[in-house]
């Protein structure tokens, strides 16, 4: 009992990085209705820039955080002013492959600037540090996640609902064209979409950093199993994204500790595919996810 305890709990605070990780995701497109394939690479820079203050100019790790997603917010800032403003009116399909460029671009600037070998990842807690409790470890870096997590959603959900820019967000996810007419600045929206994502990108990047031990360039590619976790909760559900990501969370750590006793019936790894069949199953039923908003088009 002790074992499945642990790993319901380990599942968990996986979950609540996969969801800080879809929060981004479900943040852009919430107010563009545009899937940032980039996120993944946001979160590598912001780790990378945290774990290079701590360990190469021996910052703080508070201030080393706060410079990752100083560094990460600017990034997103400047694609969104330079690259996305030029895109407004054209194919969402055009839209993403921009994104996929800027994945790209993220990619190879984080191999050239610190190479492609693993890095240690910065922490401000010990690795083993915790408490034992029923025979269960609870992880410092896991509460800290399970904690941060639940604040950022509760700030969120007070954003989206009590303030100006907040509402403003959620009108111009309804309609553009219509939040428009009536004043609200668009383009202001968009900025402050991905600001918050990129932000929350960094943060996701560090504790998947932390509970990996290391930075390598392949950290990025997490977000891959993000995309499960928002599809499951819905696109445009910010509550979604985290009820998605807890789940995914849980399916891959219990799937990963039982596998052994059915590895030859379906073989080693089976548990990396336990969140894309999860999605599907739940596609079948509810074709815009667990929260998300059904489509009604009128012609």
């Amino acid at each position: 009992m002790a074992y499945f305890l642990q790993l319901v709990f380990a599942g968990i605070a996986l979950g609540c990085i996969y969801a800080l990780i879809g929060l981004g995701f479900s943040i852009i497109f919430k107010a563009s209705e545009v899937i940032n394939f980039a996120q993944g690479e946001l979160l590598l820079v912001g780790a990378y820039i945290v774990s290079t203050g701590v360990f190469t100019w021996h910052l703080p790790f508070l201030l080393a955080l706060l410079l990752g997603i100083a560094g990460t917010v600017s990034i997103a800032l400047l694609f969104e002013r330079f690259i996305l403003r030029l895109m407004i009116g054209r194919p969402t399909f055009s839209v993403l492959m921009v994104t996929i460029g800027l994945d790209t671009i993220l990619l190879t600037a984080v191999i050239v600037i610190w190479g492609s070998q693993p890095i240690p990842a910065a922490s401000p807690f010990g690795v083993t540090s915790g408490f034992n409790l029923g025979g269960v470890h609870f992880a410092t870096n896991d509460l800290w996640t399970i904690g941060i997590t639940v604040a950022l959603c509760a700030v969120l959900f007070y954003f989206f609902r009590f303030t100006r820019y907040g509402l403003a967000m959620r009108a111009t996810a309804l309609d553009q064209e219509a939040a428009l007419a009536v004043g609200i600045p668009i383009r202001r929206i968009y900025a402050l979409a991905w600001g918050i994502a990129a932000g929350i990108a960094t943060l996701g990047g560090v504790f998947l950093a932390i509970s990996s031990f290391a930075i390598a360039p392949t950290l990025g590619s997490a977000a891959l199993l993000a995309f499960p976790a928002i599809i499951l909760g819905g696109l445009d559900s910010i509550s979604g994204a985290v009820v998605g990501g807890i789940v995914i969370g849980l399916a891959l750590d219990i799937t990963a500790g039982y596998e052994s006793n059915v590895t030859n019936i379906l073989g080693a790894g089976f548990h990396d595919v336990i969140p894309y069949l999860i999605m599907i199953l739940v596609l079948l039923i509810r074709p815009y996810g667990l929260f998300g908003s059904r489509k009604v088009e009128r012609i």
